[in-house]
């Protein structure tokens, strides 16, 4: 019985982790999309954490949209990234 229940635990935190990924990376998109003014540090934040679940497409959108920030822009989203971590 044990071994059914770890078997259903690890898919949980499996399908847990796909479904971050993707809501990372649908956050990423409404940020660089912004309705009035793209908000690139949040953008950056949200691909980074969906590219460190596994979401392949936020990590090549993450290099595309630092292209068109700067270094302190970049190091913004990255603290912001690593707070949310932090704090999650």
């Amino acid at each position: 019985m044990a071994r059914y229940q770890g078997a259903d635990t690890g898919r949980l935190a499996l399908a847990a982790h796909a479904a971050a990924d993707r809501q990372f990376f649908e956050l990423g998109m409404m940020c660089a999309a912004g309705r009035a003014a793209a908000d690139l540090v949040s953008a950056h934040k949200w691909f980074n954490l969906a590219a460190m679940h596994g979401h392949k497409q936020a990590g090549l959108l993450r290099v595309e949209i630092a292209a068109e920030m700067s270094e302190s822009e970049i190091a913004a989203a990255q603290r912001a990234a690593r707070d949310w971590l932090a704090a999650h």
